[in-house]
């Protein structure tokens, strides 16, 4: 609540100190779980900041009253609340993250409708240069041109994509492929020879994919509302994909729990426990020690990657993106960015788009539907070759899915949003103050 131009230790009122804050301060809220959203009892917010409220004379109910929101019950303080409170203008970070938090945090608005809530939207983007493959680059280069990075939010630069033959585009894809499983095997047979452990581990690592069998990725923080053991909600049925013996499929999974979220960690533990089990045949596999390293090459060697949050949680997601890049369709939930990102060619979309229902019939209804695209739409798909063994139908999918994707979930477009939309206004405002 101080300011270098405007604060009460220079002599401006309380109200007067909030508005210079609230010039200068764009806050962006993200994931709409609990846990997204610290709270803290009031009792310990006014121990800490007793002093500073005294030497400033600040009424102690006005400054808890900053952190009050209905949602989080009484007698605590909500840190979302309080920046929100705080800040000239705010955002989520995609457009239905935006719809959810105006819902959410429309009480902080008495009298508002819920779509003039003042939390406006700018969907998340990544990196390009940093996440595609070399292999792929060298495509952007001979196609888009030597400077497409330096025009890479241009969407007419991805036209260029269609002049990439399918054979090339289908080569660079298969090289990557195989170098992801030769990291993975390596991972596995370092583990073996330096921290011991049983064959069946080995084999849940990785050691027994195939370059040629159609492989899955799932890689994120294993917080609940991801769901990362929806596929195995049936698993006979999805024994029945995996083990196939035309067309076989194989799932890599990745990512971490937070070490104090119980619920999480189980979640985590029944993946890993499938990926031992027998019945699956090695097809499914868990990389422990998830990190930078390992997610890039997860995203760009594998032929699908997988998203199935439970619908409204997903503020937005960014690993679709980064496989998109290097050719990798998406198979997600209608939510975040896929929501926004999906148009029918480039992927396939999960679930109903609608509703916010969650819980075991949510579950079981989005389960049913994963295993239906696979085995009706997915696999086929993949699987339909030419007479030289090419995916006639799968590289009509991959190409789409670079083309609109790279372009419109950059960084680079989403930092001239937040320029346009709030960085800059804010700027504007304080320079005018």
């Amino acid at each position: 609540m101080k300011d270098p131009v405007c604060g009460m230790e220079v002599g401006s009122s309380f109200d007067q100190a909030v508005e210079s804050v609230r010039k200068s301060t764009v806050f962006t809220t993200h994931t709409p779980v609990p846990a997204g959203h610290d709270v803290f009892p009031a009792g310990l917010v006014e121990k800490y900041l007793a002093g500073y409220r005294t030497a400033l004379g600040l009424d102690r109910e006005r400054v808890l009253a900053l952190g009050e929101h209905g949602e989080s019950g009484r007698g605590v303080f909500n840190m979302t609340a309080l920046a929100l409170r705080l800040s000239g203008r705010a955002n989520a970070v995609s457009h239905r993250h935006g719809q959810v938090s105006r819902r959410l945090w429309r009480g902080l608005w008495p009298g508002i409708p819920e779509d003039r809530v003042p939390i406006a939207s700018v969907t998340n983007g990544v990196h390009v240069p940093s996440w595609v493959a070399p292999e792929i680059e060298q495509l952007y280069r001979a196609f888009l041109g030597e400077r497409w990075r330096d025009r890479h939010d241009d969407m007419a630069l991805w036209d260029g994509v269609a002049r990439i033959p399918d054979r090339t585009l289908w080569d660079a894809h298969q090289a990557l492929k195989r170098r992801l499983l030769r990291f993975l095997q390596a991972r596995a047979r370092h583990r073996w020879s330096h921290n011991g452990g049983t064959p069946v581990q080995v084999m849940a690592a990785g050691a027994l994919l195939d370059p040629d069998t159609l492989t899955l990725g799932f890689a994120r923080r294993f917080a609940t509302y991801k769901r990362a053991s929806l596929l195995f909600r049936d698993p006979e049925r999805l024994r029945a994909i995996v083990t196939d013996a035309r067309r076989p499929v194989q799932i890599i999974f990745a990512g971490k729990a937070h070490p104090a979220d119980e619920p999480a960690k189980r979640v985590l533990q029944e993946v890993y426990r499938a990926a031992m089990a027998p019945a699956y045949e090695g097809r499914v596999a868990f990389v422990e020690d998830y990190d930078m390293q390992v997610a890039r090459h997860l995203v760009q060697g594998v032929d699908l990657w997988v998203n199935t949050p439970q619908p409204p949680l997903e503020a937005s997601g960014t690993s679709g993106m980064k496989a998109a890049l290097n050719g990798i369709p998406n198979l997600s939930v209608a939510d975040g960015w896929w929501l926004e990102a999906y148009d029918g060619t480039n992927g396939w979309v999960l679930g109903a788009s609608e509703g916010d229902g969650g819980g075991a019939t949510r579950d079981a209804a989005d389960a049913q539907d994963l295993y239906r695209l696979l085995e009706a739409d997915v696999v086929p798909r993949f699987y339909e070759r030419d007479t030289d063994g090419f995916p006639t139908r799968w590289i009509p999918v991959m190409r789409p899915a670079i083309q609109t994707v790279a372009p419109r979930f950059s960084a680079r477009r989403m930092l001239k949003e937040y320029m346009a939309q709030l960085y800059g206004p804010a700027l504007a405002g304080v320079r005018r103050g």
